[in-house]
């Protein structure tokens, strides 16, 4: 079972970046490949980026390619998300969640999630 805690949302304005991270709860979080997602009102959960369990191989949407980086730190069960150079249509609930595969980018197949931060971009 793993526990994880999304913090580091807020509203910034279009251009700006924010910092987003997850506190993972188990000491086994080094075993989790990881991911983020994002969801906007009316819209299905979509794929951010998402990170293998060592940290060494990240895979991004085409919407955050060159402008967000997935990051971990094992040693203290965190998960990391920076995002520069964010838009208006970047508002939304951002989740983090955990899977033992690598590289999955659909939702359905991730067995743990945190309840999510509200990123808000204004124009």
């Amino acid at each position: 079972q793993v526990q994880l805690v999304e913090s580091g949302g807020g509203l910034v304005q279009a251009g700006g970046s924010l910092r987003l991270s997850c506190a993972a709860s188990a000491r086994t979080f080094s075993r989790y490949n990881m991911g983020w997602f994002r969801q906007a009102p009316g819209k299905d959960r979509e794929f951010v980026a998402a990170i293998s369990w060592s940290g060494g191989k990240a895979y991004y949407a085409d919407s955050a390619k060159g402008r967000f980086t997935i990051s971990r730190d094992n040693t203290r069960s965190t998960l990391y998300l920076q995002m520069n150079s964010l838009k208006p249509e970047g508002t939304a609930i951002y989740y983090c969640a955990a899977d033992r595969l690598e590289g999955v980018v659909a939702a359905i197949e991730y067995d743990y999630w945190g309840q999510g931060t509200q990123v808000t971009v204004s124009s």
